[in-house]
């Protein structure tokens, strides 16, 4: 676990709030080494291959178990971590094109200490140690924003913010898109409008 004490924890999660949201921009020269390389690589994720770069092992373990409490597996897809999500998050975290990089990391890492001071003062041991009971408790507390304690939200803030990541992560994966079933720009010989069905659907039909 961290050597961090809680009120650094909270010290370092207060960064968080200032901190600019992740976002990684891209040049149209990434875009193109980033579609030679996903070319080249094999078709199906392997999360488990990946070595960290930045969060500790306990981190990482913190980050699977919270990341598939936000996507858990279900009949359409596997979870989070099934498609690479805490490697995708590790990843992001070094990125050297991420705005304000040391303070994101810095930040991010006092939102997972935070939560295990949380639990220990709670249950008496780490986020990764508790029950599913405890967890799902320790999440409720932090999730929704709008019903949240004022007193959680450091949590609530960091919650959003690996909430946020966690969406991108999956959804920007092979796994993510399937479940989707997202297939692209497609090409069609005549534009004939937004479809009726879609119209109807958002409300604005003609």
């Amino acid at each position: 676990m961290s050597s961090l004490n809680r009120r650094d924890a909270l010290k370092l999660l207060g960064l968080m709030a200032a901190a600019p949201t992740f976002s990684v921009a891209c040049s149209s020269e990434d875009v193109k080494q980033a579609r030679e390389q996903t070319d080249s690589v094999p078709t199906r994720p392997q999360p488990e291959a990946y070595e960290r770069q930045f969060l500790t092992e306990h981190e990482y373990d913190t980050v699977r178990v919270l990341v598939d409490w936000i996507i858990p597996a279900d009949e359409r897809s596997g979870s989070a971590t099934d498609a690479g999500v805490p490697a995708f998050i590790d990843f992001i975290l070094t990125d050297e094109k991420l705005a304000d990089r040391k303070e994101q990391q810095t930040a991010f890492r006092g939102g997972l200490a935070w939560v295990d001071y949380e639990c220990i003062e709670r249950f008496d041991r780490p986020f990764v140690e508790c029950s599913e009971q405890q967890q799902q408790e320790m999440l409720d507390a932090i999730a929704w924003p709008e019903v949240a304690e004022p007193s959680m939200q450091p949590g609530v803030t960091f919650f959003n913010s690996l909430r946020d990541l966690t969406a991108s992560g999956f959804f920007s994966s092979k796994m993510g898109m399937e479940d989707l079933k997202y297939r692209g720009n497609r090409y069609v010989a005549e534009w004939t409008g937004c479809p009726d069905e879609v119209l109807d659907h958002v409300g604005v039909s003609a």
